[in-house]
């Protein structure tokens, strides 16, 4: 086959559906077509090609064969390649399709990326596409900040409330279902959205406005259906996003912003990252979801800080962060974005460990610590730091066989703590004190437990039982002076009966 005789297929928009908005050039071509095809029927327009005898044939058939609106884009471009491929066909097809060629509409891009390695020449003419009509009907301009979004393959990051946002693809209730709860992500239930059905179509066009928890209580979606919301400066919007926020630090620590913001350093406020640790940790603690929402904001001010710190000297932004983030993520779960399997937490668990082995490999990590025990944060509380260094050791072998010797080296430390204790100096007292601790951490790897956890959960209760004893103090009109010992005690084993 020679240059000349190299298969074509041609692509035309139909346009937004209103006769008077075909273009000149694309009606010639449907008139002059001898192989006309429409990827559906189920367009204002083809009532102009019956009325001029047009004949065309249809791809809705393979609307009924397939699940899913990818599969049949995917059979459309297939068959459309298939028919342009044959030998003993002269003339170049014509594929036409509702709106513009190049605006949502997947069968086109499909044929773009396949057309050139078939050896076929794909022409695309333009076409009033449904945003003509949107901006006309709807009555916004696109220079005030626009984006168009696909109802189908939504996400919530990608919603930016400060720009005019057109939803296209909403075929069905079940469509706008979708749509409804992803727009929940981000905007209040209330928030007013427009629903735009065959907007330009003379008799069948329908705008109405509604909250967005009726999005999927109206009636009329179809092929030519659209979901608009309109830009918004609304505060309480803005402040949803992690852009707000970035924003918000940057201005704070702005010669223009808080005086106090400004003249921190990373050191000055250190130990405010640990007290607001601290405090998210209570709250998960009481289960306390309001405590936990605002605590959690207090942790992310201190990244924030802190990253905002090295964004103004160049090293790094918040971005750099999360993007780090990201990507160790990805990478340590192989089982969820690779091809690796995990059936169980222990499998997920020990492909996080080799994964992060391998990292520190390619960074040159590994290299650089000259002990195994390297890399355990100095500044952990003394009692999960020895956790980690005991896991670490056990890790090689270093370690007890089972939990028997460990209790038997407890009774050690703590004989030897007797002896300190009672001839020792007050350095050897806290050596052996330091000693037992380090001991009864053993133990708690081979229960199985988290010592922090565990000490934790024996403060809570402590607390409680001591309270008890300050409850029937109070009930008795006494106070500590007025008891003793062996009634306090009493009082313990009465919350004690009662946990």
């Amino acid at each position: 086959m020679t240059l000349q005789q190299k298969p074509a297929i041609t692509v035309v928009g139909l346009g937004s559906g209103d006769v008077e908005q075909l273009t000149l050039g694309v009606w010639r071509r449907l008139q002059g077509a001898s192989r006309l095809y429409v990827r559906t029927e189920h367009h204002p327009m083809m009532s102009l090609l019956h009325e001029n005898g047009i004949q065309y044939e249809s791809f809705d058939r393979f609307y009924e064969a397939h699940d899913s609106f990818p599969d049949v884009y995917e059979a459309i471009a297939s068959e459309l390649i298939s028919l342009a491929s044959q030998a003993d066909r002269a003339s170049d097809i014509l594929y036409a399709v509702p709106g513009h060629p190049m605006v949502a509409e997947r069968t086109v891009q499909l044929l773009r990326e396949r057309c050139g390695d078939a050896g076929i020449q794909l022409d695309i003419l333009g076409g009033e596409s449904f945003l003509d009509q949107a901006f006309v009907r709807l009555g916004f301009d696109p220079i005030e900040g626009f984006q168009l979004l696909d109802a189908s393959d939504l996400n919530p990051s990608q919603l930016q409330p400060k720009l005019h946002t057109v939803i296209g693809q909403v075929y069905d209730v079940f469509t706008a279902s979708d749509l409804k709860l992803t727009l929940m992500e981000r905007y209040p239930d209330e928030h007013p959205v427009v629903v735009g059905h065959a907007l330009g179509v003379a008799g069948e066009e329908s705008i109405v406005s509604v909250p967005l928890y009726e999005l999927d209580r109206i009636e009329g979606y179809g092929n030519l259906s659209l979901v608009w919301i309109p830009r918004s400066e609304d505060e309480a919007l803005q402040n949803r996003s992690f852009d707000r926020l970035h924003e918000i630090v940057s201005i704070l620590r702005s010669p223009e912003g808080c005086p106090w913001d400004r003249e921190q350093t990373h050191q000055s406020i250190r130990k405010n990252f640990i007290e607001e640790l601290y405090e998210a940790l209570e709250a998960l603690d009481n289960d306390d979801p309001d405590g936990m929402r605002e605590e959690f904001g207090d942790v992310i001010l201190q990244v924030m800080l802190h990253s905002q710190m090295e964004e103004e000297v160049g090293s790094f932004s918040v971005y750099d962060v999360i993007q780090t983030l990201n990507e160790k993520l990805i990478f340590r779960h192989p089982h969820v974005f690779g091809d690796r399997g995990a059936s169980n937490a222990e499998e997920a668990l020990g492909n996080w460990e080799q994964m992060k082995a391998e990292e520190k490999k390619r960074t040159g990590e590994a290299e650089k610590r000259k002990s195994l025990l390297d890399g355990i944060p100095k500044d952990l509380p003394a009692l999960m730091r020895a956790y980690k260094i005991q896991k670490k050791a056990a890790k090689v072998g270093f370690d007890w066989d089972d939990l028997e010797p460990v209790l038997a080296k407890i009774q050690e430390e703590l004989g030897e703590l007797r002896e300190a204790a009672a001839e020792g100096t007050p350095d050897e007292r806290i050596g052996e004190l330091g000693d037992l601790l380090f001991a009864v951490v053993n133990a708690a790897r081979f229960v199985d437990a988290d010592p922090e956890e565990a000490l934790a959960r024996t403060n809570a209760k402590f607390m409680r039982r001591f309270a008890y004893i300050e409850e029937r103090l109070r009930i008795e009109g006494r106070t500590f002076d007025q008891t003793d010992l062996i009634e306090m005690d009493r009082f313990w084993e009465e919350a004690k009966a009662k946990e």
